[in-house]
């Protein structure tokens, strides 16, 4: 099921989400609807509070287009390693019509629980490593504008209320 994606400035994205403590039948289903949404949004990932569920739960797939799916689903999520640096562009489901450069660390790696309760670990770079850093900040209430320079952050926001309010 297509679930619809909060947008800026829902209070509910500023929020920490809950650790998931017991995998049940509802959260399978949650992270099936989680991938279904980011594929129809389309998107490279998506984090439970983006549809308004404040649990510790993230889907990811950062395969090209012309490419089999690859989709990663993560329960309780948690950057144990990282280093190196990358400026890159992002954008966000839940901030529509706005990109910008942000830092994140080049390499991560991520250790969390499949669908299955299997610990898990993901060793990633590029695409996947800032999906996953931007992933996660969602489930610490943080949007990937929050990481801007306050000029570039008032920026956002300025174009954000002008679109609100034409």
């Amino acid at each position: 099921m297509i679930r619809p994606i909060l947008t800026f400035p829902d209070p509910v994205l500023k929020q920490k989400a809950a650790p998931v403590t017991v995998i049940t039948d509802e959260v399978r289903q949650l992270a099936q609807d989680m991938a279904e949404t980011m594929y129809d949004a389309p998107g490279v990932g998506l984090a439970a509070p983006q549809v308004g569920v404040l649990q510790r739960l993230i889907v990811i797939d950062v395969a090209a287009k012309d490419e089999a799916p690859q989709l990663i689903t993560v329960i309780n999520p948690v950057i144990v390693q990282c280093e190196g640096e990358v400026y890159e562009e992002e954008g966000c489901l839940s901030v529509p019509d706005f990109s910008a450069n942000v830092r994140r660390y080049e390499t991560v790696v991520v250790k969390g629980l499949s669908l299955d309760g299997q610990e898990r670990v993901w060793q990633a770079d590029g695409l996947l490593a800032i999906a996953f850093q931007h992933e996660i900040d969602h489930l610490e209430g943080t949007l990937f504008v929050d990481r801007l320079s306050p000029l570039k952050r008032e920026l956002f926001i300025k174009k954000a209320r002008k679109r609100s309010n034409p």
